[in-house]
């Protein structure tokens, strides 16, 4: 049995200038394909430098975007003192105690998901930003995906499902597979059910409720498969992996209700997503209230996420 995280939030003190002034952490395919181009083109956004572990992949990817490289301890310190928030493009474990850091340096926080592959590590960001007064956002895809987003509100706001199904199936490690993201440690490590599992979650949750019950079991290879059951009374049924065939790819989620049966449509790339996460990590800042997808609700994935790799392992 699950039970829910504390849901108290602290709202930002913060004023941050404008443009907002951002830095990002990390240089890898997720850095380069999606969250430094998007800082660098937002109206509302300074992107104020590029922190790498590698000096080379740091000045590449800030000289590519007219901002300053960073890299080493040191370089830590000195791009939080440029910022006015931080987003993150590294590993979860790394990212979680650079989170918290960053937050006790009194920058806002832009975190990818999951925020961390443990409970403790979650609850160390969430309530780092809490204490500091400090905004956040987890960029869980579609939450803030312009077309997903509207849809998952409208859902919400219909109420009276009865069930749902989520398959997120990728084929990462099938045989002849030539991704980049293939080459990233964590994920090979722990598979779809924390890869992909917080973006099928943070579509469940709002729609049908908090999760109360959560029943999970192995599947071939990486896969993971979920019965969960939710405060609305409804339940759904939730399957991730990142080695399916290439054939049996793709990702599906539908509600089905007393007013009938709705699937989430396409969206518009990983691009306009985070566009909408630092849309929603602006207001935030600017309203001094928080986002529903932030640090507590990457917590709560966190804690969903390790009750069910704990199950499935047994």
């Amino acid at each position: 049995m699950t039970t829910p995280a504390d849901t108290t939030s602290t709202t930002s003190t913060a004023t941050p200038s404008t443009p907002l002034r951002i830095g990002l952490l990390g240089t890898g395919p997720w850095a380069r394909n999606t969250q430094a181009p998007a800082l660098a083109a937002h109206p509302g956004v300074e992107l104020s430098g590029v922190w790498g572990r590698r000096a080379e992949a740091a000045e590449a990817l800030a000289t590519a975007h007219g901002t300053r490289a960073y890299t080493g301890e040191a370089g830590i310190d000195a791009l939080l003192e440029a910022s006015d928030a931080v987003a993150f493009a590294l590993p979860p474990d790394i990212q979680a105690p650079l989170a918290v850091r960053a937050a006790e340096a009194g920058c806002h926080i832009l975190m990818d998901k999951p925020v961390a592959t443990t409970v403790e590590g979650a609850r160390a960001v969430a309530e780092a930003a809490e204490k500091a007064g400090v905004a956040s956002v987890v960029f869980c895809t579609l939450r803030f995906a312009p077309e997903t987003s509207a849809w998952i509100a409208e859902q919400t706001a219909l109420g009276g499902w009865f069930t749902a199904r989520a398959q997120w199936l990728g084929s990462l490690y099938a045989e002849g597979s030539a991704s980049e993201y293939a080459d990233s440690p964590w994920r090979r490590e722990k598979g779809g059910l924390w890869d992909v599992g917080p973006h099928a979650l943070s579509v469940l949750i709002p729609v049908l409720g908090e999760v109360e019950h959560l029943t999970a079991a192995r599947g071939p290879a990486d896969t993971t498969h979920l019965i969960l059951r939710h405060t609305s009374g409804a339940s759904s049924t939730v399957t991730l992996g990142l080695s399916a065939p290439p054939a049996a790819a793709g990702m599906d989620i539908e509600v089905r209700g007393e007013h009938g049966v709705a699937g989430v449509p396409g969206w518009d790339g990983a691009a306009a997503a985070f566009r909408g996460a630092v849309d929603a990590l602006s207001e935030a800042v600017r309203t001094g209230v928080p986002h529903a997808c932030d640090a507590r609700f990457g917590l709560r994935l966190t804690e969903l996420l390790a009750e069910a790799e704990s199950q499935a392992a047994r």
